[in-house]
């Protein structure tokens, strides 16, 4: 039996790790188990919208986090742990100085979703353990996420995922009812779709959770 439960203290090293594990080539894995205990450890804080699962063991097998103000947060967390993210990133930019650009863009990224920027939460990292993909446990940890979002009072949100060689990610947030809002190119070529989705089904254009801008 899954259990479902917010983020804690306990649970960061094992988010991390699942991070890691369930996307070993991307940029912040890259950077370490370090740097991506940092990242989980941001969203302990108010306003962050979380949700972990364990097995029947109590192994964690499913994380998702976001937060309902993400330029704000992302914003007040460099400022506060700037230190932390320099220190726990500092071995991969002595050995690849080049890196530099993309680990500034990755510490001020705020869910920038192309030109029009989305309006509502940010769903910033959902992780399944991969031995468990396709069983129903990503949809599981997703659904259990937006009514954490509802609760809070947030009904609208948006995330980014790669657009190219991710057919089947793509797919499973249209089926779980995101909407794309946008595709976009980001400065190092990396082809992303940003998807939207609202609590509001009634086709009331006002509520719509995209914009021009970003409202704060």
């Amino acid at each position: 039996m899954t259990t479902l439960h917010r983020l804690t203290a306990a649970d960061v090293p094992a988010a991390a790790e699942l991070h890691r594990r369930s996307f070993p080539s991307f940029f912040l894995s890259e950077l370490g188990p370090a740097f991506l205990r940092e990242f989980y450890r941001g969203f302990l804080a108010e306003g962050a919208v979380t949700v972990v699962a364990r097995d029947e063991t109590g192994r964690l097998v499913g994380v998702v986090v976001g937060h309902v103000n993400p330029s704000g947060f992302f914003r007040r967390l460099l400022v506060k742990r700037w230190y932390a993210f320099a220190f726990a990133s500092l071995s991969l930019v002595v050995r690849r100085p080049s890196v530099v650009p993309r680990l500034f863009r990755a510490l001020t990224y705020r869910g920038q979703g192309g030109e029009e920027q989305p309006r509502g939460a940010l769903l910033s990292s959902i992780c399944v353990e991969p031995a468990m993909q396709g069983t129903g446990t990503g949809r599981l940890v997703l659904e259990a996420w937006l009514r954490e979002l509802e609760s809070q009072g947030e009904t609208r949100a948006y995330l980014t995922t790669d657009a190219v060689d991710n057919d089947s990610v793509n797919a499973f947030y249209v089926r779980s009812g995101w909407r794309l809002f946008s595709s976009y190119e980001t400065p190092d070529q990396r082809r992303m779709n940003c998807y939207v989705w609202s609590a509001n089904t009634s086709g009331d254009q006002s509520d719509d959770p995209c914009t021009k801008g970003n409202e704060q």
